[in-house]
């Protein structure tokens, strides 16, 4: 499974690339024109970094509040998922090394800071992990669909400010996804493990 999604993740920048789709999509997409719009997703693209501590922050300290056992270890599930993701994700770029689009070509205009390689979107995985575990400990429409929503914004947010290519967003959106989604898999069964042969689960 997860050689698969290494696998996929490799092959999108390489299959769009090819086709030049990638670049043609973030040319419809990126402006050298100043909007009203530039500060929004400067600002949701800013957000991530907030979002992502602050959930599981506040689902921890409502757990605590609460005195309620499940609801603090969703809070450890989450951010255990954003920390994953982040592993991931750091060795993909430095593995790929792929250039931002703002230096491979000169007409995209670079809106915001981009640090490392391009590949992949480090916001957008943060943020669709983030997304997907608190989907997963909450899955009601209230939480799925305002979650998805500020994820699918901050994606888009990257390549509206220049910083990464269609490909990236993708990438990053599933890896985010599937590092929440492993996370869950992983403590769900550990959580059966312990109550099997111990009688109880942490």
């Amino acid at each position: 499974m997860f050689r698969k999604m290494i696998l996929l993740l490799l092959l999108i920048p390489v299959s769009l690339y090819s086709q030049n789709l990638d670049i043609d999509l973030l040319r419809q997409i990126n402006t050298s024109e100043v909007l009203p719009s530039d500060p929004f997703f400067q600002f949701t693209s800013d957000s991530y970094t907030a979002i992502v501590i602050a959930v599981p922050l506040s689902v921890g300290i409502a757990g605590l509040i609460r005195q309620d056992e499940d609801m603090c270890m969703k809070a450890i599930e989450i951010g255990v998922s954003s920390a994953v993701n982040a592993g991931f994700a750091h060795l993909l770029k430095y593995a790929v090394n792929r250039p931002r689009p703002y230096v491979t070509y000169p007409d995209i205009m670079k809106k915001s800071d981009g640090g490392s390689g391009s590949f992949p979107s480090g916001h957008t995985s943060a943020a669709f992990a983030t997304a997907t575990s608190l989907s997963l400990s909450y899955p009601k429409w209230y939480v799925i669909i305002p979650s998805y929503l500020w994820a699918g914004t901050v994606g888009y947010s990257r390549m509206y400010l220049g910083v990464h290519y269609p490909s990236d967003v993708l990438a990053g959106a599933v890896l985010g996804a599937g590092s929440a989604w492993l996370t869950y898999k992983v403590n769900n069964w550990l959580q059966t493990s312990f109550k099997k042969n111990y009688g109880f689960h942490f």
